[in-house]
């Protein structure tokens, strides 16, 4: 019998104590999921279930651990764990990504329609301007994986003109695919972040970058905090630059009250909502790595760990 240790602390088992036996079932795992492990039986445990703030902070003790299954899909807060030697595979949920498209498309929609005139207007506003026509406005995605490809093809097929950017070179159905930052922010009008935090992309639009965008640009930002630099942020609103953010990833989070961002007027600030893991069709994923682990098949979404994603 394969050993699971649900190790994403007791808050998460409440939401998984239903599912992941039943995704495990299904996929034909004769498994027995432990929620606590006393350390006689640590070298028991065949896989380990995690989210940061979980119950585990070495993962050294649990030898025998053939994988590490995030339940997030960022995996920043894990791989510098030096204990964690296993594999460790980070979250790729249909439902994750099906809730970030929605959430992005949502946001690009309500920029590029401009509806913020009419929504925060606070007297009678008869303003007749007309946007222009999705295919007349260039968006940019900064990431193509999961999520960014998902979002990207969703707004081509409303006929934005979507460039998709990332290190190597991908082909996206409907997205024009680049490997050169500038060529993807020249001239953008909407850019929509959806990278992982690494040392590589780390205040990727710092002053410079944000310098190239269309003058009255749009950043939304669901990826991760740090990839924008804050102070080159508030400067580009400030001048008019940029027009608007709207941002559901932070430094540090919760956001602080005192944070310059909740006041300012070109800002919207949303409490890291874009997108959830959905316990029942993560179970599923779960299931799918322990059935191929216990089949001596490759895992599924295996973090590369010199990338950090």
């Amino acid at each position: 019998m394969t050993v699971v240790f649900f190790a994403a602390g007791p808050r998460a088992w409440e939401q998984y104590r239903d599912c992941l036996p039943e995704a495990l079932a299904a996929a034909g795992v004769d498994a027995r999921i432990v929620t606590e492990v006393e350390a006689a039986d640590r070298a028991a445990v065949d896989y380990i279930v995690f989210a940061p703030g979980g119950v585990i902070e070495d993962f050294g003790r649990y030898p025998n651990a053939k994988a590490v299954l995030n339940l997030w899909a960022g995996v920043e807060r894990l791989v510098g764990n030096d204990t964690l030697t296993q594999p460790l595979c980070r979250m790729v949920d249909p439902s994750l990504t099906e809730g970030m498209v929605e959430w992005a498309t949502g946001h690009v929609l309500r920029h590029h329609l401009g509806m913020d005139r009419y929504i925060t207007a606070d007297a009678p506003h008869w303003d007749q301007a007309f946007a222009p026509l999705a295919r007349e406005r260039r968006v940019t995605i900064l990431g193509t994986g999961a999520l960014g490809a998902a979002c990207g093809q969703a707004l081509a097929r409303l006929n934005f003109p979507v460039t998709g950017w990332s290190r190597t070179a991908k082909q996206i159905e409907g997205l024009t695919c680049v490997t050169s930052l500038e060529q993807a922010l020249d001239g953008a009008e909407i850019v929509v972040a959806l990278l992982p935090d690494t040392p590589d992309t780390t205040n990727l639009l710092d002053a410079p970058a944000l310098a190239r965008l269309a003058s009255g640009a749009v950043v939304i930002n669901p990826g991760r905090g740090p990839l924008i630099d804050d102070e080159a942020l508030l400067d580009a609103l400030d001048s008019g630059r940029i027009s608007h953010a709207t941002l559901d990833v932070f430094r540090t989070e919760p956001l602080p009250p005192e944070h310059a961002f909740w006041a300012h007027p070109r800002i919207t600030v949303t409490p890291h909502v874009a997108a959830a893991t959905r316990p029942r069709t993560a179970s599923v994923q779960v299931a799918e790595n322990i059935r191929r682990g216990e089949a001596g098949l490759p895992f599924i979404n295996l973090v590369d760990r010199t990338r950090g994603y």
